[in-house]
């Protein structure tokens, strides 16, 4: 059990991908993370393209990290700082538990 620690996910524009991943290289090389293509899905159509409005998605690049709390501070100023008005979303969630198997 591990409960100082979070998990943050970010959805970010997919032009952001390469600065986000240059970023977090420097601020989570210790513990790595992991991005991936998804699509969001809203029913505001606010910033979304002529084909987002028709399909009703979003493409989107996620990425997934551990946190240790005492780092959480510090990760959440610098994105925001960095990227302010980005269109990044993100979200913080405790860890129950985590390992290999």
């Amino acid at each position: 059990m591990n409960g100082s620690e979070y998990l943050v996910t970010l959805n970010i524009p997919p032009s952001l991908e390469e600065m986000l991943v240059d970023q977090l290289l420097m601020l989570e090389a210790e513990h790595g993370f992991s991005s991936f293509e998804v699509y969001a899905h809203h029913h505001e159509n606010k910033g979304l393209s002529l084909a987002e409005q028709v399909t009703g998605r979003q493409k989107r690049t996620r990425f997934q990290m551990y946190v240790p709390a005492h780092e959480l501070p510090n990760l959440l100023a610098q994105l925001r700082r960095d990227f302010k008005d980005s269109g990044i979303h993100y979200w913080v969630m405790p860890v129950i538990e985590s390992g290999v198997i």
